[in-house]
């Protein structure tokens, strides 16, 4: 049996949230695809219409003895704002949306645990409108869409979205970047 878990994120942009997480520690595998939508397997331009359902999302392969879920999670609620519905920044439609896509019911119980006390603290000032639900089919994104901030960090939307959360994550979780 596998001591790896495997959380599936959509906090907008799978660019942005994927240059985070491939800095991690305990984070083994970071994916850039597309899950909780109705058609097998879309192409990047079916999701991008808003029909399909998909979420662009990050799937990440983890070990719990390294990094836990809920700092997992932490990290993605500081990356992104999952108070608005169906956008992040300049980027809107269904496929940008916030979730948590669980694989374990343990994942599901840390997830509503953080969520519930974020709303406590009201942390944000607005409701959390994060989907939580089950991990439903999941294909991963092109191959040009993975390590996309790696390759091209001079590219436009790298610099100007991507690199601020990937500083944001590096000054806030420093002790958990590799």
């Amino acid at each position: 049996m596998s001591d790896r878990e495997v959380l599936v994120l959509g906090g907008g942009c799978f660019w942005c949230t994927e240059s985070v997480y491939v800095g991690v520690k305990g984070v083994t595998d970071v994916e850039s695809g597309y899950s909780n939508g109705h058609v097998k397997q879309p192409s990047y331009e079916a999701v991008c219409t808003g029909t399909t359902g998909h979420n662009e999302v990050v799937r990440l392969e983890y070990d719990p003895a390294q990094i836990s879920t809920r700092e997992i999670l932490e990290i993605f609620f500081v990356i992104h704002d999952p108070t608005t519905l169906n956008r992040q920044g300049n980027d809107v439609g269904t496929q940008y949306r916030s979730g948590i896509y669980f694989t374990t019911p343990e994942q599901k119980q840390v997830a509503q645990g953080l969520i519930d006390e974020l709303t406590n603290d009201k942390a944000y000032g607005k409701p959390i409108v994060t989907e939580l639900v089950p991990l439903d089919n999941y294909s991963a994104a092109e191959a040009y869409h993975q390590d996309f901030f790696e390759r091209n960090p001079n590219q436009g939307y790298c610099m100007m979205v991507a690199a601020p959360k990937v500083a944001k994550f590096r000054k806030t979780f420093a002790r958990l970047a590799k």
